[in-house]
């Protein structure tokens, strides 16, 4: 039996899914969370073999969540699912070790055979995905850039985000002057747009 961990926000999509997995014969779900932030506990309370995780979840997103996994517990294998198709998610994804990458209007059978794949080791992503992303340009902005811009999307100022990153409050404003014109942004707004359009952040 292949215990499964879902963190879902939406309560209905969570339902269903859910209730569709556990008509599957090798499938249960033994655990399911609405927000990025209580992955890592469950995760740890219930270890499951498979988390399956929405990529934009509340709280903390699901990339970020998932790392931590990683992090604590590496035996546990993880499945993005987004409503989104960004080639960027997926680089950020690849590059955070999932184990699997699936676009949400997938087939539900589709997704128990995914699950069943990540559980015996190994990598499944959406095809049409793969090829946009091989296709797609690389992110041109370093991981501090990304970081300072991803929370300033969150809503943090300057001042904010310095004491955060242990940065003076000059350098985040000039980490933000060079991610506005390195995306060929028309300001901060513009940028976060860009960003997550890419799937950048």
């Amino acid at each position: 039996m292949i215990k499964v961990m879902l963190a879902e926000d939406m309560h209905m999509v969570r339902g269903a899914l859910v209730a569709l997995l556990n008509l599957e014969p090798d499938i249960e779900v033994v655990a399911e969370v609405s927000n990025g932030t209580d992955i890592l506990a469950t995760a740890q309370k219930f270890r499951p073999d498979v988390a399956v995780v929405d990529i934009d979840l509340p709280g903390k997103d699901g990339l970020t969540a998932v790392g931590e996994v990683h992090e604590h517990l590496p035996e546990i294998r993880t499945l993005i699912l987004t409503g989104l198709g960004r080639p960027g998610n997926l680089r950020r994804a690849l590059s955070a070790k999932v184990a699997g990458f699936l676009l949400k209007d997938a087939p539900p059978a589709q997704l128990a055979d995914a699950i069943r794949s990540v559980a015996a080791g190994q990598r499944v992503v959406d095809s049409q995905l793969a090829m946009a992303a091989w296709d797609s340009a690389e992110c041109p902005l370093t991981a501090r850039e990304t970081e300072v811009l991803r929370l300033t999307a969150e809503g943090l100022q300057a001042v904010d985000i310095a004491s955060r990153l242990f940065l003076s409050v000059g350098t985040v404003r000039n980490y933000l002057t060079t991610v506005i014109g390195k995306l060929a942004a028309r300001n901060r707004v513009d940028a976060i747009r860009i960003a997550r359009e890419a799937g950048w952040l």
